[in-house]
């Protein structure tokens, strides 16, 4: 599986072990996306491997039912010991909300990558036009405007210290590409793209408090 990773602030082309500086900045169709999630690694967790987590949860509330008995943290993601501040590195959580994008370059629609941003590029509100991908859904809905439909430029914000994204519509697609995007949307390589785990890197939440704080679930 293809992959776009963000760290050190750069957007790396990640295919097996083959790896491709790409820049700051890309272009891109996003043609599936997955729920907010949240994941935790334990001792297992190595940002340069492609592992498993120990314990997750497909709607941050509650672990995933295909969750181990003997893995799993507890009942509810509410109660967790590893949802709690400090319990991860650098003074975060060690169990952390993620959401895997499938996306495209718009000059090849064939190839599908993952995406995985951090909680640092979903949740949060807009500032100076900048959105994280929550407000961006939002703003598209608003316009009557699916994410499918338009080409999405995602930045890196120069101020954090921690790998955060920024998303913004570039340009509406054609007909002839809004065909084919639609053909990707349920691709074998989409669904796997949004379905498979792959670890985040460890950095420090910049969020006090996301327990109520921000609509998780929102579309």
């Amino acid at each position: 599986m293809k992959r776009l990773s963000i760290r050190g602030g750069v957007f790396t082309d990640v295919d097996g072990g083959e790896q491709t500086t790409i820049g700051e900045v890309v272009n891109v169709i996003i043609v599936n996306a997955a729920s907010v999630s949240r994941s935790y690694f334990g001792n297992q967790f190595d940002p340069n491997k492609s592992t498993a987590p120990v314990c997750w949860s497909d709607d941050t509330q509650t672990p995933s039912p295909n969750v181990s008995e003997d893995n799993v943290q507890a009942r509810r993601c509410m109660d967790c010991t590893q949802n709690v501040r400090g319990s991860g590195e650098n003074g975060g959580r060690a169990c952390r909300f993620q959401q895997r994008l499938a996306v495209v370059f718009e000059g090849n629609l064939d190839e599908v990558y993952q995406l995985q941003i951090p909680a640092s590029s979903i949740f949060g509100r807009v500032v100076n036009g900048n959105m994280g991908m929550q407000e961006y859904a939002r703003y598209l809905s608003a316009h009557d405007t699916s994410v499918t439909s338009v080409v999405t430029n995602i930045t890196f914000d120069k101020d954090s210290v921690i790998p955060k994204l920024y998303f913004k519509p570039v340009r509406p697609l054609d007909s002839g590409l809004g065909i084919k995007v639609s053909e990707m949307v349920v691709h074998e390589d989409t669904k796997r793209a949004i379905t498979s785990f792959v670890p985040v890197t460890n950095e420090p939440s910049p969020f006090g408090s996301v327990d109520g704080g921000f609509d998780i679930n929102a579309n």
